[in-house]
């Protein structure tokens, strides 16, 4: 009964099925017609033009996406606990040529304006300090807690208003966006599903993998002349696949009839059961799919006996991961095997 992530859940039917659909001679790399319907199918979600290309990681889209606003001599602001600084292997550095991370704090792995101006006030402007270019944030965060949009939209006034870039790793964005009611544009700070709506990210880290897709993500760029530069540098990291319609198809199965959003009230769903008997035992509001609970090792020990995977987290804690494919008989399972600790 694995609950250790939602990397660990299966590819979602709908996915093989478009893949299969797909097996047929089309243009290579991204000049096939299903790779041609990315920018149309997302300016149609998020309700507003944007350009979309396909990667195959996670850590590529992040990457990409923050090579189109940060140089070398540059610096990337973001939280301590951020997947670019604690589980991407100096992959940031790697595709920014050296561009740097400044770490922020931040109650449940989200930073505030403020948190993000102590940085920049306290950089001297000139060359002899690295100078901040973006920002970016984790929707949702490492914790599993949800940016509001009016967090988001303090962070989007002050990336304007300091000239810099703003990024968000959307991983289990589709968990965000479902726990905010459905709506991708208020899940990125677009200000609503509305043709027009100003702010927000520039650009989005789509996640597609943990949500049922089996090797593809996408990058969602609301400026698209970003897109443009970031096409070129895809191809230098060897990410333009030959057989791009493959990934495309996975995307797009995803985006057909919502099914991401779906995926990820399941998943949604299911943790919060698992909240709800953890009790007082949350290290942290269960938003998303992410649940971490206060447990001693004899404690994880009897939950390990019973069949159940896991992560610890730390000495005394443990982390949770549900997925769009979680057994409804597993989830009840765990559910009162954490109540009777």
């Amino acid at each position: 009964m694995k609950f250790l992530s939602d990397n660990a859940a299966r590819v979602h039917p709908r996915v093989w099925e478009a893949m299969r659909a797909a097996d047929t001679p089309d243009s290579p790399y991204d000049g096939d017609a299903l790779s041609n319907l990315l920018d149309e199918r997302f300016s149609a979600l998020f309700g507003r033009d944007c350009a979309a290309l396909w990667v195959a990681t996670g850590t590529a889209a992040n990457c990409l996406a923050l090579s189109a606003m940060v140089e070398p001599h540059g610096a990337v602001i973001c939280h301590r606990e951020a997947h670019i600084e604690m589980d991407e292997g100096g992959a940031p550095g790697f595709y920014l040529h050296g561009a740097k991370l400044l770490l922020a704090g931040g109650e449940g792995a989200k930073i505030t304006p403020e948190a993000v101006a102590r940085i920049v006030d306290s950089i001297r402007d000139g060359v002899h300090q690295v100078q901040p270019h973006a920002i970016s944030i984790t929707q949702a965060s490492e914790y599993g807690c949800v940016y509001r949009p009016e967090e988001l939209a303090g962070l989007a006034n002050f990336a304007r208003g300091r000239r810099l870039g703003l990024h968000m790793d959307g991983a289990r964005f589709a968990n965000a966006a479902a726990f905010l009611g459905g709506d991708p544009a208020l899940a990125a700070g677009l200000g609503g599903n509305a043709a027009g709506a100003a702010g927000g990210v520039d650009a989005l880290s789509f996640g597609m993998v943990k949500n049922g897709g089996m090797s593809a993500e996408a990058i969602v760029f609301f400026d698209p002349a970003m897109a443009d530069k970031v096409r070129f540098r895809r191809k230098r990291a060897g990410h333009l696949q030959s057989k791009g319609r493959y990934l495309a198809a996975q995307i797009l199965a995803m985006l057909e009839g919502d099914l991401w959003l779906d995926n990820a009230r399941a998943a949604n769903a299911a943790a919060g059961e698992i909240a709800a008997a953890a009790g007082d035992r949350l290290l942290h509001p269960v938003e998303a799919n992410e649940i971490f609970l206060t447990t001693t090792a004899v404690e994880r020990l009897a939950l390990r006996e019973l069949g159940f995977e896991f992560y610890d987290w730390g000495e005394e804690a443990a982390r949770l991961v549900t997925a769009w494919d979680s057994r409804e008989d597993q989830v009840s399972a765990l559910a009162k095997a954490i109540a009777a600790l």
